[in-house]
């Protein structure tokens, strides 16, 4: 019998989650470790090597650790289910003229369901990932998820969209330590070339970080269904053709195509008719925004106005404001404007280091 219970860790076969399990063994865990096929690359038609956690090489590294410390490995083939959900919905979000937040996703609906799904078959009473972030129970009884200590890799913005249900099973046993000590930790253990491995700040399923390229082997004849379209200013003034909207995200300013003498950004796009809006830096921000798909964490509700920090995109370094529900709405008003707020990205509140939870761009 185990000190601690019998907990279910998801295996990348990167250094974070490898550390983490080993982690959770030492300190007496009976640790069972998961490793999730998610994708492969052939069925992007990349021909790049594969790379990241659903590589064959990954999955291999991750078992040997587990025979290494000698606990049970086991593959789950989620393929179907990811792909259904999660590059459906990226390739939606993209023709509907947003910018989509697959992390978020798969956290929310594939990859902690699969977890506790097989953590319920093999009994397990907890669920760890190699996430930097915290959680503890809040004196009102609900889990609340803060901050990481390494605030370069803190991971909490990803981690909005988790159920206190699921979190009430989770544990982030990295939370409290900073990158670097972990892979001095992966040192310590012998395990040099883990140590050492690399990080990919890419979407898993973009192996060679070209959206573009990925949504034209995606959707049949994209280019002919959609064909450029108009440049024009916020006046509505026609400045030039663009490749089709769905090639474009708010905030972009390289690859445009079109010259002006100054710095000129992506500000709307309009799917409808296939228009992509122009403007400067200043047409650029924003004083408000509405977020939808809310899930809060910290609190069940948030019917008066309080003071959060709101971060618009993952290394966004936040903005104090003002938030209050308003219906199956958040209404932010930032204290003072921010650049690119993309529909379809999360935004997600804090309270000091707290997740108070968050929701998708309006």
């Amino acid at each position: 019998m185990s000190k601690h219970g019998r907990i279910l860790v998801a295996m990348s076969g990167g250094v974070d989650s490898s550390v983490a399990a080993v982690m959770l063994h030492d300190q007496g865990y009976e640790v069972i470790g998961l490793t999730m096929k998610t994708w492969d690359y052939a069925s992007s038609g990349s021909s790049s090597k594969e790379t990241g956690c659903c590589s064959l090489d990954s999955i291999n590294d991750a078992r040997a650790l587990a025979v290494g410390y000698g606990f049970p490995h086991y593959i789950l083939d989620i393929r179907n289910e990811f792909g259904d959900f999660v590059i459906d919905n990226f390739v939606d979000e993209y023709l509907a003229g947003r910018t989509p937040n697959p992390c978020v996703l798969c956290n929310t609906h594939i990859k902690w369901d699969a977890l506790l799904k097989r953590a319920n078959k093999l009994d397990c009473e907890f669920i760890a990932t190699g996430h930097y972030a915290n959680i503890r129970q809040h004196d009102n009884g609900r889990y609340v998820i803060s901050k990481g200590k390494d605030e370069n890799k803190d991971q909490s913005y990803v981690l909005w969209g988790v159920s206190q249900e699921n979190l009430a099973r989770t544990k982030f046993p990295l939370g409290s330590f900073s990158k670097a000590e972990i892979r001095q930790m992966a040192l310590d253990m012998g395990q040099e070339e883990l140590a050492k491995k690399s990080e990919s700040y890419e979407i898993c399923f973009v192996p060679d970080n070209d959206y573009r390229a990925f949504l034209r082997n995606k959707v049949e004849d994209l280019d002919e269904r959609i064909g450029p379209g108009n440049f024009v200013l916020t006046n509505g003034t026609v400045v030039g053709q663009h490749k089709g909207y769905p090639y474009y995200t708010i905030g972009q300013r390289k690859g445009l195509g079109v010259a002006f003498g100054h710095p000129m950004f992506v500000t709307e796009i309009m799917p409808a008719i296939n228009t992509v809006v122009l403007g400067t830096a200043d047409e650029l921000e924003r004083s408000t925004a509405l977020v939808r798909g809310l899930n809060l964490i910290k609190y069940d509700s948030i019917t008066k106005p309080i003071e959060a920090i709101t971060k618009i995109r993952y290394k966004d370094a936040g903005t104090m404001s003002s938030i209050v529900q308003q219906g199956e709405h958040m209404k932010v008003d930032f204290h003072h404007n921010v650049s690119g707020i993309a529909p379809g990205q999360s935004a997600v509140f804090y309270e000091g280091n707290d997740l108070l939870g968050g929701g998708f761009l309006l």
